[in-house]
């Protein structure tokens, strides 16, 4: 489980702990098809906030002979994509979640995009420890733990970097919808504070979850 391991799991044994892997991302693409057929917020809205999440699928569906990852990472990004999702189908300005949260705390703003953003440390944090652990010499202790927040640290200061490209590229409207900085001056700068703050709990509250997922993972 710890260090590097470059080889090949046994086909009857990835099968078996693909079932569930495989369950989630039928049903992902099904979620995804069907909110991406009409949603209120424009398909190219849409597509700006989901296409991230579903390349990282990809990649990973692609890596998974080689990297079959835990449950609890599967999980983490199936749960990561529906919340981009539901951000997509609505925008993070106009999320119905977010308004509720305006009605019942009296915020001035909608939220959504916070919950968004501490998802981006939450859920990638499990992704990158699992990585190191598994392809370095690293050992649990406080230097993985410090890896995997400045991973997750650089990861939001990349997503503020794409909102910005983005916002300069595409059509204003649709920029700022997917910007969602809703008149904040300071809303890069929260982005990237929640994304670790994101990391941090999922650190501090959801190791010993994730070693237990990770400890039933197939081996050679």
């Amino acid at each position: 489980m710890q260090g590097a391991n470059r080889s090949t799991v046994a086909p009857e044994n990835l099968r078996e702990h693909a079932r569930l892997p495989r369950r989630l991302l039928v049903v992902l693409l099904l979620i995804v098809l069907a909110a991406g057929a009409a949603p209120p917020a424009g398909r190219m809205n849409f597509a700006l906030e989901v296409v991230p999440g579903l390349v990282e699928v990809a990649v990973l569906a692609w890596l998974w002979r080689r990297l079959p990852l835990s449950h609890w990472v599967c999980g983490g990004v199936f749960v990561h994509v529906l919340v981009l999702t539901y951000g997509g189908y609505y925008t993070y300005a106009l999320a119905p979640l977010g308004k509720l949260f305006m009605q019942v705390f009296g915020f001035t703003r909608n939220h959504y995009d916070r919950v968004g953003h501490l998802a981006l440390g939450f859920f990638p944090c499990f992704l990158t420890r699992e990585v190191l652990l598994r392809r370095t010499p690293l050992k649990r202790g406080g230097w993985l733990v410090f890896l995997v927040l400045s991973v997750v640290l650089a990861l939001g200061a990349f997503w503020e970097l794409i909102e910005w490209w983005v916002t300069l590229l595409v059509a204003g409207d649709v920029g700022q919808a997917f910007l969602g900085s809703q008149g904040d001056p300071w809303d890069a700068q929260w982005d990237m504070f929640l994304a670790l703050v994101g990391a941090a709990l999922g650190l501090a509250f959801f190791q010993a979850r994730h070693d237990r997922s990770l400890a039933r993972v197939p081996r050679d």
